[in-house]
């Protein structure tokens, strides 16, 4: 196995947690924002909130990883991605802005019950992976051209692109079965059976969307990238396990069983379809102009970063570990009879 692969797995994999992550994050700010509007807010909101306030602080370690991780590695990804990802970046930067207010404020200053100020919350969740989720797109080749040169971005190609949209559509659909079924678990957990029957419910109404619209990225890549297309029919039976752990995500959740083993099957359902996604793509960063070998960092920042970024997974998943045993499924703290300020 090469430096390159090591490398862009290792990225890979952090981008994945970060996905897990930060979706759980985003969706439960939409469902606290969600049932405020509905007048839901009495079953939901407590039950968030004891998640989002040890969280929050940590949500957005594994993305800084893999930001500064696919510059170390791969240094032209800057030049490429550099100039066309500057409205969406600078997009997702200010949502970050408006989350990073809400957190600061809701757990260091007053309390926010404004009601504004919770649906712009709520709101950036979804806008954050819309903001975010055109860089697969994008990557898939035809809408960054060259000109004297230099990369340019085809606004135009890409906002009219049914593969765009239905990435999009996918990042907003997945982060609510994501965070819907964690929050079902973690609710199961608190003994709070109306909140339970509530995040349930909302599982099951995106676990469709969900699987529907992954679907139809694999369609809208058949004219749209062929070759990736193809590569993605050569590891048809990893898709059909990862279809396999999400039926039986599903089916847990139907019959209100084993919530946790629900939430298991879960990730090991995006792991498998992240991953097979990944090597479909291979060896490409930017189709067809980057891959992984083009610009490769030397040897010996390679094996430096490898190790830093191994490091640094040691010490970031054990933390994980500790912070949600500790505080998230501390039976006082998840039950609400103790408070923790971070």
């Amino acid at each position: 196995m090469t430096l390159e692969i090591v490398g862009i797995s290792v990225l890979w994999l952090f981008l994945y947690l970060y996905v897990i992550v930060a979706s759980i994050d985003f969706g439960a700010g939409f469902f606290n924002a969600y049932s405020s509007f509905v007048g839901k807010q009495h079953i939901l909101t407590g039950v968030i909130q004891r998640y989002l306030s040890p969280v929050w602080e940590v949500t957005n370690v594994f993305f800084v990883f893999f930001f500064v991780g696919i510059i170390g590695f791969f240094p032209q990804t800057a030049f490429y991605y550099g100039t066309t990802l500057l409205v969406p970046a600078s997009l997702a930067l200010i949502l970050l802005a408006i989350r990073g207010s809400y957190y600061a404020f809701a757990t260091y200053g007053a309390k926010i019950n404004h009601r504004g100020y919770i649906y712009m919350y709520g709101l950036s969740g979804l806008l954050l992976p819309a903001a975010l989720s055109p860089v697969l797109a994008m990557s898939e080749g035809g809408f960054i051209q060259m000109e004297n040169g230099q990369p340019y971005l085809d606004y135009w190609a890409l906002f009219t692109s049914p593969l765009m949209w239905s990435i999009v559509v996918l990042s907003l659909t997945a982060v609510l079965y994501i965070s819907a079924v964690f929050l079902t678990w973690y609710s199961s957990k608190a003994g709070d059976a109306k909140a339970t029957d509530l995040m349930r419910k909302y599982a099951l109404v995106w676990a469709a969307p969900a699987i529907i619209t992954a679907t139809g990225i694999i369609y809208e890549l058949r004219g749209h990238n062929p070759e990736h297309f193809a590569r993605i029919l050569d590891l048809w039976w990893v898709f059909a396990v990862s279809f396999l752990l999400f039926a039986g995500t599903v089916y847990l959740i139907w019959k209100k069983r084993h919530y946790g083993w629900a939430f298991i099957l879960l990730m090991g359902q995006f792991f498998t379809a992240f991953f097979a996604y990944g090597a479909s793509h291979y060896p490409y960063l930017l189709y067809p102009y980057l891959t992984i070998y083009d610009s490769f960092t030397n040897e010996s920042m390679a094996i430096a970063l490898i190790i830093a970024f191994i490091a640094g997974l040691c010490l970031l998943l054990p933390s994980l570990y500790l912070l949600f045993r500790l505080f998230l499924f501390d039976k006082d703290y998840i039950e609400g009879k103790s408070d923790y300020h971070a």
